[in-house]
């Protein structure tokens, strides 16, 4: 039951991991970097962009994803297990290798959605002072949807209940044979105690408070701002002129433009 168990952990965590968003939003944050490279190397938002990259960069060389498919290729099916008494299981160095890198994927997670907020609101206060609108327009837009890629597929929740399969199983297999690999370190028997915070009422919290928060107090709101009633007025009236002196005017082979500029 606990084979099983940890054989289905491990696939979705692969799948959550490997999916197609968290490596779309990392190409486009790459190329976005190239592209303002030599123009923005002391940039506030510039370097919280590169911080976020690195923690990418980091969480794909840990191979996190390779490791926990070795893992499941050492499980025993369904059809095996009942088919013997006895049957094989992974051995202590290598639970201990894919727990030790689960918990450093976890750690790189936390870092990075850390890293995203950061700058993000980098972004949002520089685009606020009209500073590089572009690149910051394309930051903020890049930054919201690869912390939302991160929380809507629930990939650090994924990681953490897959760490508490594989303490269970390296505890059962410690007992029964202890050939540790790692020395000294001692895997926690709870999560949350290793990250300092609790990852299920963290995620909670945070999406509580984006349900309640009112568009009136968003930042698009206060980037663009309602238009003055008096300002509305003038341009109302002056509209309205605009367009009787088009009316009277009027002719086909020059048609009059009755719009107004936009400031």
């Amino acid at each position: 039951r606990l084979l099983s168990v940890l054989r289905r952990r491990c696939d979705i965590a692969g799948k959550r991991l490997s999916g197609p968003g968290l490596a779309a939003e990392g190409r486009v944050l790459h190329a976005v970097l190239y592209v303002y490279h030599s123009r923005l190397l002391r940039h506030r938002p510039y370097l919280a962009l590169q911080q976020v990259e690195q923690c990418l960069k980091r969480l794909w060389k840990m191979n996190l994803v390779g490791s926990l498919e070795t893992l499941v290729e050492l499980i025993p099916k369904k059809n095996a297990s009942e088919a013997h008494a006895e049957c094989l299981v992974p051995s202590q160095p290598m639970l201990e290798t894919v727990a030790l890198k689960v918990l450093g994927g976890c750690k790189l997670i936390l870092r990075l959605l850390d890293c995203c907020c950061k700058a993000f609101l980098l972004s949002v206060k520089h685009l606020c002072s009209k500073e590089f609108i572009l690149l910051n327009t394309v930051a903020s837009g890049l930054l919201s949807r690869l912390w939302f890629v991160i929380q809507y597929r629930c990939v650090l929740q994924t990681l953490t209940s897959l760490y508490g399969a594989l303490w269970t199983m390296l505890h059962l297999v410690s007992e029964t044979q202890q050939t540790p690999y790692i020395k000294g370190f001692t895997f926690p028997s709870d999560i949350s105690d290793f990250l300092g915070v609790n990852v299920s009422s963290e995620a909670k919290k945070q999406k509580a408070k984006m349900l309640t928060t009112k568009t009136s107090t968003s930042w698009m709101k206060k980037l663009f701002p309602a238009m003055p009633e008096a300002v509305s007025k003038i341009g109302k009236k002056r509209k309205s002129e605009t367009c009787t002196s088009a009316v009277k005017k009027h002719s086909i082979l020059c048609p009059v433009d009755i719009g107004e500029a936009v400031v």
